[in-house]
């Protein structure tokens, strides 16, 4: 078994696989930066790819530490929604431009981050209950821009930041979503052809690096106030979301 030995893919594997780490530790959105950084030296399937079954082990640890705090609503209305998303996404792959897809979720993502801020300067709303269309909607956005290009944050945070979820229950319900879309994305990964020994080998060697950091992330989930914790995400998705938007521009102008 081979592994990829270009020292520009390990100086941005390695902040992307510690980004990976504290996403799956708890701090949901940062990951997201992940296969976007990869992108800039390799196709983002490919990247996306490299990182699926690190972030496979990852869910593992993340589904046991949070097996207690998790909303079954959300999981039951979402993962159906999320499993046509991935199936759309592994049928049109090789025809729908990544660009097209970072440009929406961005723009889109952006301008929830905008109106949540605005939200917190006004008075106090009570928590929402997401309608099931909803969010069997936004659970397809979500494992459709998860299988393109790894962005499934942004449309699942859509649906479930509104509910104002309990800190640990929100990340518990977050590491069981993407536990259950990163396991159903195999599938269609396989079928188009992007693992290799190669990447795979590479997974290897990055994966105890990803292991430690998801540790780093379920230490400091619990340490952060709540309202400062959905601020930090609401931050997370602001930056992210500018640089898919960035990126996706520029691409489509070339």
């Amino acid at each position: 078994m081979t592994v990829i030995t270009d020292p520009l893919f390990y100086a941005l594997a390695i902040p992307a696989v510690v980004a990976l780490g504290l996403s799956k530790g708890g701090f949901a959105g940062v990951g997201q930066m992940a296969v976007p950084l990869l992108a800039l030296i390799m196709p983002p399937l490919e990247a996306a790819a490299i990182f699926l079954p690190i972030m496979i082990v990852q869910d593992w640890t993340a589904v046991w530490v949070y097996r207690k705090d998790w909303n079954g609503r959300i999981l039951a209305i979402m993962i159906p929604g999320a499993l046509i998303g991935i199936g759309g996404a592994g049928w049109l792959a090789a025809y729908i431009s990544d660009a097209a897809v970072r440009v929406f979720i961005g723009v889109t993502t952006i301008v929830f981050v905008v109106y949540s801020f605005a939200m917190m300067m006004r008075v106090p709303r009570p928590a929402s209950t997401g309608s099931v269309a909803a969010g069997v909607f936004w659970g397809a956005m979500s494992g459709f821009t998860s299988t393109i290009c790894q962005a499934g944050g942004p449309p699942y945070q859509m649906y479930v930041l509104s509910q104002k979820l309990p800190k640990m229950r929100y990340v518990g319900t977050t590491a069981m979503f993407f536990a259950a879309l990163n396991a159903l994305k195999v599938a269609p990964y396989l079928a188009l052809g992007q693992f290799s020994t190669k990447g795979f080998g590479t997974s290897l060697v990055l994966l105890p690096l990803a292991l430690l950091t998801n540790q780093l992330g379920f230490w400091l989930v619990r340490r952060t106030p709540q309202e400062t914790f959905y601020k930090i995400t609401l931050l997370i998705m602001l930056v992210i979301s500018i640089e898919l938007a960035r990126e996706g521009v520029l691409q489509l102008m070339h």
